[in-house]
């Protein structure tokens, strides 16, 4: 579509009453991001009221209208996604506005490819608009959908917006604070309680909203404009950090569980265990049922979850482990799911088998679980789909870490409704985690990697070799585990950085890596980390046998180099003697280097004698990988879990986030 464009969505799919939303965007360096938001205008074109306004904190509409699904990394960026159900959305609704934001005064004209596409139920595209013209702009429109004689429809906006999401939410009736924040010292009585972020800070956010706290009102005007405020969500439960003492008189009482695992004997049993766990959690607890089923087109309604279901197929009827059956208007979204533990593979012609049954059946989608991550642009399974029947079957992927990441996200960081939820999530996640389970993310780096790793020791290992490729494709799948593991941890997105030609396809891209790795003999990842400096970088050299873990933390714009070394190393009071740093400057290929245990009590050393100009520090820890291909004690995957692990607990952890302060609209609602 070219800009003010629009096109009536009935008119391009039968299956549009639901759509997703998808918002892409990408920069030569990885690093430049954005934040989405939803606004619902009524016919003046305003919010009926805060609570008309979708962002991070507030992601979902308690109808089920809108639901933001969180960001997805592609080859080159990220992808945010939003689904709209266009059947549920009041009748006082017009316009459905979809918006983008940066932080820091950063311009989208700082990204590439800007792009809004929008896809139907079953997950088909149906329609795209890039932006080409992005400049100082801090916030962009990018479309909206309206209504026209009973119909929704798409317009193609890409206005921008230099005054950042503040002067956006201003067009559109949204309150907004800018006035600065108390100085530290003696607190004040403020009118308004900023609720934390996702990552944990207040001046990381891409707009700290806040949640009006009024200090007890004493006279009727007071009353009154408490009565005005938009109502904040409740409070919801999230595990203690710290667990109470037990009352077991020694170790070896084992505590009662509801879902006990030490139990079980061979893969049957784990596979049939895991899914009746699983969907039962799913239907029990609505926060985390519509978590795992929002992204594949589900609506948000009353979950029922059944397994060994037997459905007739041809001369032999066939059982699925599960089906996922969503109520939602009297309108039923079901989906049938096949389940692998401990590591075995999908088999083709069984999801094949499951997806002509779904079409016949008018069923909406199929749903695979197994231990093994989905790489982008790669399907686990090539299936074959009847396009002459009217009924479209979406084929989706979930990974048990992403399961498990789901489950740590709503427990330990954002919360659920009850005590009650809280702790079937704790029994989950402790099953999940259980050494006999079976559901434990991807574990083995395959059979290529033995080979490769030899043809590495030995030069023999040659471009264009599959092998090469199949570790490349391994190692993907790794990184991606590892962000979902850490940012379930941390309570902070966490995501894998790509750094490759624009337009360039994922197959490609893992072929030049893979020709690079047999040149170099090293595997490279970066990742990003929601408020912390720079990106932690991941190199396995597999001719030294070491991983490699580093950041770049920049120099601060203001102050002397002498001050900025001293306090570096005050902030590695807890990082090992061994911690290697470097010393970046300008336009050199490196500066003065040492460990932190010869530097501490000499910062000035890594000051440059001939007074070149410092651009940062690089902090690097060496480590010994592991030589075998799996997720023992001694293999390569339980390795970088050790690594990455450490090196943000004792290192990145404690650095500061040199990040400029955001405004904020106020009066907003809350999640949690």
């Amino acid at each position: 579509m070219v800009k003010g464009a629009n096109v009536g969505i009935g008119s391009l799919s039968e299956e549009a009453g639901s759509v997703v939303v998808s918002l892409a965007w990408c920069s030569a360096t990885g690093d430049g991001d954005a934040d989405v938001s939803v606004l619902l205008l009524d016919a003046d074109g305003k919010v009926r009221s805060d609570a008309d306004f979708f962002f991070y904190n507030n992601p979902a509409a308690s109808d089920g209208s809108v639901q933001l699904l969180g960001k997805t990394p592609t080859a080159d960026g990220s992808e945010d996604r939003i689904s709209l159900d266009l059947s549920e959305i009041p009748l006082a609704v017009e316009r459905v506005v979809v918006t983008a934001s940066r932080y820091g005064g950063a311009p989208f004209g700082e990204l590439d490819d800007l792009r809004v596409t929008i896809a139907d139920r079953t997950g088909e595209a149906l329609l795209g608009f890039s932006i080409a013209d992005a400049g100082a702009e801090t916030a962009f429109i990018f479309g909206e959908l309206y209504r026209r004689n009973g119909e929704w429809k798409f317009r193609a906006v890409g206005q921008g917006y230099e005054s950042g999401l503040a002067g956006l939410a201003t067009d559109f009736g949204i309150d907004v604070d800018d006035s600065p924040e108390e100085p530290a010292g003696e607190p004040q009585e403020p009118a308004l309680e900023a609720v934390p972020s996702p990552s944990g800070t207040d001046a990381d956010t891409p707009a700290k909203l806040l949640m009006a706290v009024p200090a007890q009102p004493t006279t009727p005007e007071a009353v009154a404009e408490k009565k005005r405020r938009p109502r904040t969500a409740k409070k919801k439960v999230v595990l203690p950090k710290v667990a109470r003492k037990s009352l077991a008189e020694n170790e070896a009482w084992r505590q009662s569980r509801l879902f006990p695992a030490s139990s079980l004997k061979n893969d049957r049993e784990r596979e049939t265990r895991a899914t009746s766990v699983l969907l039962s959690v799913m239907a029990q607890v609505p926060e985390f049922g519509r978590r795992l089923t929002t992204a594949f087109g589900a609506p948000a309604g009353r979950m029922e979850t059944f397994t060994e279901v037997s459905l007739p197929h041809g001369e032999t009827p066939k059982r699925p482990d599960g089906v996922i059956r969503v109520e939602r208007a009297g309108k039923l979204w079901t989906a049938l799911v096949e389940t692998k533990t401990n590591g075995n593979p999908l088999k083709p012609d069984q999801v094949q088998d499951y997806v002509d049954i779904a079409a016949r059946r008018g069923y909406e989608a199929v749903i695979t679980l197994s231990n093994d991550v989905q790489l982008e642009g790669r399907p686990l399974i090539d299936i074959k789909i009847d396009r002459r029947r009217k009924n479209k079957v979406s084929v989706w992927h979930l990974s048990w870490a992403e399961v498990t990441h789901q489950a740590q996200m709503l427990i330990r960081h954002e919360g659920v409704g009850n005590a009650a939820h809280a702790w079937l999530l704790h029994e989950l996640l402790h099953y999940l985690q259980h050494e006999n389970s079976g559901c434990h993310g991807f574990q083995n780096m395959g059979p290529a990697w033995v080979p490769a790793r030899k043809g590495i020791e030995d030069e023999t290992l040659c471009q264009g070799d599959k092998r090469a490729v199949e570790v490349v494709e391994s190692w993907e799948r790794l990184v991606r585990q590892v962000c979902l593991r850490l940012g379930g941890e941390l309570g902070q997105k966490v995501l894998p950085v790509q750094r490759a030609k624009r337009g360039t396809d994922p197959h490609s891209r893992r072929t030049a890596l893979a020709d690079s790795f047999c040149g170099d003999g090293r595997l490279n990842a970066e990742i990003r980390i929601d408020g912390t400096p720079g990106f932690m970088a991941i190199v396995a050299d597999l001719r030294t046998g070491k991983l490699r873990t580093s950041v770049e933390v920049p120099a601060p714009e203001q102050g002397y180099p002498l001050t900025w070394a001293k306090r570096l190393i005050r902030q590695l009071a807890e990082a090992p003697a061994d911690l290697h740093i470097e010393t970046l400057v300008l336009g050199e290929s490196g500066g003065p280097r040492g460990t932190l245990e010869r530097l501490r009590p000499e910062p000035a050393d890594l000051l440059p004698k001939d007074g070149s100009r410092i651009t940062g520090f690089r902090l690097s820890l060496l480590k010994s990988m592991g030589s075998t291909r799996g997720n023992a004690e001694s293999g390569f995957i339980r390795s970088v879990d050790d690594a990455v692990d450490r090196f943000h607990a004792t290192v990145v952890a404690h650095l500061e986030s040199h990040q400029p302060r955001r405004t904020q609209p106020a009066g907003a609602p809350s999640a949690g």
